[in-house]
């Protein structure tokens, strides 16, 4: 913790303020703070970072519209902060970059939980998070548009709701890695602990819906009996 580099971008002082005092209680050391979209990017070139905690509204433009900024000369792991939650507000947030968000007003500690997490993701699993710069990913019969925020299949948009979209892009991101119900909830969803069976399940049946050619045996999205899920990318030859 003491090496890992925090990024807090947000115009609310007191929000920064109660957010790094409890990450130095807990033992982070290396904190910045920026309080616009511009400090922010001279922040993370002079510095690196992370993981990015980002607040959506910014008096110099919006934190969606920085988040592709940041992609562009950063791997870090971005939290969002926002009191909007509707299904666009969140696909936006994952669509310009970002891997997870956080309503306000929330517990600091809810924060503190969620970056030691993906920390620990990151040391036990560095491959399965390594970042990449590519935002669209071709799977032949459909395709997933990151910086578009689209699904399309056979050359056709298709609908696609927040959640649903996070944990496609997740999978695209990952192409024949198994995952277990757990690991894709906490790596998607953003909480450790027991995982939520019923909803990766419900998710995964829903991304099958609108990918395979006949969701019931599917080509692409496939069950590992024992295991959990993988999404299946033939090489490339």
């Amino acid at each position: 913790m003491e090496t890992a580099k925090i990024l807090l971008v947000d115009d609310e002082k007191s929000i920064v303020k109660m957010i790094e005092t409890v990450l130095r209680k807990e033992g982070f050391r290396k904190i910045y703070k920026a309080y616009t979209a511009q400090e922010a990017l001279q922040l993370l070139q002079q510095y690196g970072a992370d993981i990015i905690i980002l607040d959506v509204m910014l008096p110099d433009q919006s934190g969606f519209e920085l988040c592709p900024k940041i992609r562009e000369i950063s791997e870090a792991y971005i939290l969002f902060l926002t009191a909007k939650v509707s299904d666009f507000d969140v696909l936006t947030g994952f669509a310009t970059g970002g891997d997870d968000y956080i309503t306000k007003p929330f517990n600091p500690l809810e924060i503190v939980a969620r970056v030691k997490a993906r920390l620990r993701r990151a040391t036990l699993h560095p491959s399965l998070h390594v970042k990449s710069f590519k935002s669209r990913y071709d799977f032949g019969r459909f395709i997933v548009d990151e910086s578009a925020g689209e699904l399309i299949v056979e050359g056709k948009t298709v609908a696609c709701p927040a959640q649903v979209f996070q944990l496609l892009l997740y999978l695209c991101k990952h192409p024949n890695v198994v995952f277990s119900k757990s690991q894709l909830y906490e790596a998607v969803w953003g909480f450790d602990g027991l995982s939520d069976d019923n909803t990766v399940m419900v998710h995964i049946r829903r991304i099958r819906e609108k990918i395979e050619l006949n969701p019931s045996t599917p080509h692409y999205l496939v069950t590992v009996r024992g295991l959990g899920y993988k999404l299946v990318k033939e090489k490339e030859e």
